[in-house]
């Protein structure tokens, strides 16, 4: 096996590897969502690339989600037990309270967790909402409801099942938001800070169910304190600065709680020599009151209402008690919705009403007034538990009023007024109390900005939270036959915190993580959280003692425990066992080397009684069992050291700790978990409800589409350009087809299935589309058929225009030819007499002159003009050259024209024999790509004469003289290079003459100034630029 550092991976770990590198790329790219759980209303933002921290809206386009889920019964539903029943959420849902009470579900979130028969919130909820079913789960005896309108099987909605499908709907909301593309996981929920474990467990539950994952669970004070923070900076406590404590006071619904918050600017160290100021939010404490909320003082206008409703004359007639119609539904299910309109009008006006309409009785009306005052003087009993969540969270937090910089109000019950007043007269003074934050959404938008910071895929303001567990914790365990019992945690450890835990147990033992709560009376109880079983502590301690000799004396059991991130529980996160061994630093290695004698070699050769240091030393490494030894065992140590080099010596005087993991196995303790069987079926469930629901979409689709051809098929009717397309019986028979078809739509088919409907619509769609194919080709035939003709008329230019460059070019061609042989035969006579007269000359001449350019390159423009005397030699004209078009496409045009021309006049003729109401005989898509085929045609020619026609590209740079490139550029050059007499014949003779000037001039200025001829050189390449490029 090669050394570790240097294995290499096989193939199939790299591919696994990749893909989880690919599963993590694309997770990283995923929109979070941060969701306010309250309990009227559920609030969502979302942050995607591109949405920073945007609300979700509902279908209706609303700001915030009402926490509730229906199911509307159907005539389907009941008939047919495998049919799934229609679900609705938020405001639609509780709109059909009033017609089914005892299938909409709204307000559960106090329900979460609670035992049926020990909770006083189950016989409220009850109270409030006579129709609906509690009866407790047989798992777990939680609440759970049963439903008329769900036929399949006698199995209970628990609450995290519905709680599960309204963040359902809330994830669909922001999938809808953020597109098609994007996939939408994780989450960060608020919940209060007097959940407990259960309570927590049942919202990580209910999210899960729903396809969401839970990043973290932040406590409302502590998402509206980020929020708060994201727009602020704090005075930073390295410099000096002291920090500021803020109270958040939120009061929702369901509860009113208070959160000391602390906020602080850090300087830390960042990358490199660099640091930075990061800002900090810390829970101090924390306080609750869970009997104070919106809903208690719905409840206070609803008694009321009741009570005069109860002593009108309309009630009294009919004899009905109080408590008969308490029991009422539907009448409860309308004084409820009343109720909060009423508190919230209440909030901003003196006094407001109500009238309600065959109230309990269909002949029975009530008509409900109250002033605030009224309304305050009923809700009075409620007024002294405003400052009860003050109190307690300045106790925990060992803090006064004094110490608070400001009380910062958050939620919908807090702008009630005498809650308001009752604040300020707790706090002392009004300057204190601020709504410097949304109360509505600034909770959602702290949990939605601790969802970014916490996933990888976005980058935020770097704002560091403290959140608090709100409880005690501690541990249980049994040793030596003892209960066992130490406190972990306090109710204001920070979330996060870990805390290393040693257990005098040398054996495999069970441990348990509790947590300390409030009873239903107020009263402290202990509440297990998580049972802890090792598996392998005794299998571990015997290695110690038979492997490095450990004692039970000198072994230590510890275990890592903290407060969870996700949800502040307290876990275990590792366990360990381990002592102090006396351990050889020599291993393998250095025991062959000692065998071959290459080992150390220091203090080798020195006689070891002689060394009294290494004697000395040695007797300090004894450990404590030898060192309280008898006088005989020490000197029987003492000479056996003496024996012993000093290499040896620190060998076997070395100690290191031996540690062996523990592994365990932990287990959520108290409340019952459900059973996997019980998790699949309500997964099974909602899955089933899913698909329901897209039929039932689908099917409304459909049915939709069946009434809108109905109604069409009326104004085709009286079309006269339908009514031309089609016959009289063909009318008829639409006409009969559709008056059915519309009678049956209001009844029979009002229930009927999807594939029902699609029948209908497929049969009336055979009848109307024949016709109104007609009809729509009569308007676009002749635009097509004239396009057509365009096309025509296109390919028969070209065609001529091909036929005249190919004749062109033949032309040409012969006069060159011509033209070549006159050319030769002159040449050939000019050649005899050139010759005689020209030998003699060459010969003098060369043996008297010098020629100084001998080195240089022939310059085409000085080679042509050096010898006036010279007789020139006619040129061979150039060949003319070829037109871009060959014969396979001018004969490819011509037969793709006459193909088109006479399938053309084919189909018109058998058209014109036809009529109106008649199937047409050439159809406009068959004209268009006949059109489209000719074009194609055409564009193709064009493209070879434009590519033909194309000017070549500049010639590229030429490099320097002086190196190797340069001189092979400048032969390849005098090869191509353009002959100037030849330029200068397409030149006026003023041109002509003042070219030939310069060139004169540059020579001799090349003969007076410069004796190697560069600047003479330089101006002849500038001139033939010039030339080659027409600026000449």
């Amino acid at each position: 096996m090669p050394p570790h550092g240097r294995r290499r991976l096989s193939s199939l770990t790299v591919t696994f590897s990749l893909f989880f590198l690919f599963v993590s790329t694309a997770s990283a790219v995923s929109a979070v969502l941060g969701i306010d759980l309250g309990t009227e209303y559920i609030k969502t933002a979302l942050v995607k690339p591109g949405i920073p921290l945007e609300i979700v809206l509902t279908k209706d386009s609303k700001r915030k989600e009402t926490a509730a889920v229906a199911f509307k019964p159907s005539k389907a539903s009941k008939q047919d037990p495998d049919v799934f029943p229609e679900r609705v959420y938020g405001g639609d849902a509780l709109a059909l309270s009033a017609r089914f009470p005892g299938d909409v579900y709204p307000n559960l979130k106090p329900l979460l967790a609670q035992h049926f028969q020990s909770s006083d919130l189950v016989s409220v909820y009850k109270s409030r909402h006579p129709e609906l079913q509690p009866l407790p789960s047989k798992e777990r005896g939680t609440v759970g409801f049963k439903s008329s309108s769900f036929q399949q099987g006698d199995d209970l909605f628990l609450v995290e099942e519905l709680l599960a499908m309204e963040l359902k709907n809330i994830r669909a909301n922001a999938l809808a938001m953020a597109g098609k593309a994007s996939t939408i996981r994780d989450v960060v929920v608020t919940v209060p800070p007097f959940y407990t474990a259960e309570e927590k467990r049942a919202v990580v539950m209910a999210a899960e169910l729903a396809g969401l994952r839970i990043l973290s669970l932040i406590s409302d004070g502590l998402a509206v304190g980020l929020n708060y923070a994201t727009s602020r900076t704090f005075p930073t406590i390295n410099e000096g600065g002291q920090p500021e404590v803020h109270l958040v006071y939120d009061m929702g619904a369901g509860s009113a709680s208070a959160t000391i918050l602390r906020f602080q600017g850090r300087t830390v160290k960042d990358i490199g020599k660099f640091n930075k100021t990061v800002q900090e939010v810390q829970v101090l404490g924390t306080g609750w009151e869970t009997s104070l909320g919106g809903d208690v003082l719905n409840q206070v206008i609803v008694d009321d209402m009741l009570e005069k409703f109860a002593d009108s004359p309309g009630v009294k007639k009919l004899g009905a008690q109080l408590e008969q119609i308490r029991q009422h539904g539907r009448t409860m299910a309308k004084l409820w919705k009343e109720s909060e309109r009423l508190r919230q009008v209440l909030s901003a006006n003196t006094e407001t009403q109500a009238s309600f309409e065959g109230l309990y009785h269909d002949d029975v009306n009530f008509r409900y007034k109250v002033s605030r005052a009224e309304f305050e003087k009923l809700a009075s009993k409620y007024t002294d538990k405003v400052k009860t969540p003050i109190t307690m969270a300045l106790e925990s937090a060992k803090l006064s009023l004094s110490d608070l910089e400001s009380v910062i109000l958050h939620g919908g019950a807090v702008r009630t007024p005498f809650i308001q007043q009752e604040l300020e007269t707790v706090v002392g003074s009004s300057d204190k109390i601020r709504t410097n934050v949304n109360s509505d959404e600034a909770a959602v938008f702290g949990a939605a900005f601790k969802a970014a910071s916490i996933s990888p895929s976005f980058r935020v303001k770097e704002i560091r939270t403290g959140d608090t567990s709100g409880f005690a914790s501690g541990a249980w365990w049994t040793a030596d036959g003892k209960e066992k019992q130490q406190k972990l945690f306090t109710p204001t450890s920070v979330i996060g915190a870990e805390k290393q835990v040693a257990f005098k147990v040398l054996e495999d033992f069970t441990f348990t993580l509790y947590q300390q709560v409030f009873s239903q009376f107020g009263q402290k109880i202990e509440v297990p959280v998580t049972e802890v079983q090792t598996k392998n502590m005794t299998a571990s301690v015997k290695k110690l003692e038979d492997t490095f000799g450990c004692t039970g004396a000198d072994m230590s059991t510890r275990f890592a425990i903290r407060l969870s991130p996700t949800d502040g529980l307290p876990e275990v996160v590792s366990g360990t066992v381990s002592c102090e061994a006396t351990e050889k630093k020599g291993g393998v290695v250095d025991g062959m080397k000692d065998l071959f004698g290459f080992g150390s070699k220091k203090g080798e050769q020195k006689p070891l009684a002689e060394d009294a240091e290494g004697v000395e030393s040695s007797s300090l490494t004894v450990d404590a069992e030898t060192a309280t030894s008898s006088p005989k065992e020490s000197q029987t140590a003492e000479s056996v050291s003496a024996e012993q080099t000093p290499d040896e010596k620190r060998k076997e005087a070395t100690k290191k700790t031996q540690t062996i993991y523990i592994d365990f196995t932990s287990e959520s303790a108290g409340l019952p978990q459900l059973s996997n069987e019980t998790l699949q079926r309500i997964k099974d469930r909602l899955s089933a409800f899913d698909d329901s629901d897209r039929s039932r979409v689908r099917r409304e689709e459909t049915l939709n589409t069946l009434e809108a051809f109905a109604y069409k098929a009326r104004d085709l009717l009286e079309d006269e350009s339908f009514i031309s397309a089609s016959t009289a019986s063909q009318r008829a028979e639409i006409e009969d087809k559709f008056k059915a078809a519309s009678d049956w739509l209001y009844g029979e088919g009002a229930e009927a299935t999807r594939q029902t409907l699609k029948e209908r619509l497929d049969e009336l769609r055979g009848l109307v589309n024949p016709v109104q194919k007609r009809k729509d080709e009569a308007v676009k035939r002749p635009e097509a058929i004239k396009s057509l003709q365009d096309a025509l008329d296109q390919v028969k230019v070209m065609v001529d225009v091909v036929k005249q460059a190919q004749e062109s070019y033949s032309i040409q061609l012969e006069m060159a030819s011509s033209t070549s042989s006159s050319l030769a035969d002159s040449a050939s006579s000019a050649s005899d007499s050139s010759t005689i007269s020209s030998a003699p000359e060459i010969t003098s001449t060369s043996s008297t002159v010098v020629d100084d350019f001998a080195d240089l390159d022939d310059d085409p423009l000085t080679s042509s003009t050096s010898s006036p005397d010279s007789t020139a030699t006619p040129s061979t004209p150039l060949p003319p050259r070829p037109p871009p078009y060959t014969e396979a496409d001018l004969t490819s045009l011509i037969s793709t024209r006459d193909q088109v021309q006479s399938w053309l006049d084919a189909k018109l003729a058998a058209q014109a024999k036809l009529s109106p109401s008649d199937d047409p005989a050439i159809l406009a898509s068959d004209l268009t790509a006949k059109s489209t085929d000719l074009n194609q045609q055409v564009m193709k020619i064009l493209q070879k004469q434009m590519k033909a026609n194309r000017p070549p590209p500049p010639p590229p740079k030429k490099p320097g003289k002086g190196t190797k490139g340069g001189k092979k550029a400048a032969k390849k050059g005098a090869k191509n290079s353009v002959n100037i007499e030849d330029l200068l014949k397409d030149l006026s003779p003023q041109e002509r003459e003042e070219i030939e000037r310069a060139m004169k001039d540059a020579e001799g200025k090349t003969n007076g100034e410069d004796s190697n001829g560069k600047e003479a050189a330089k101006l002849k390449e500038k001139l033939q630029k010039k030339m080659e490029h027409g600026e000449l």
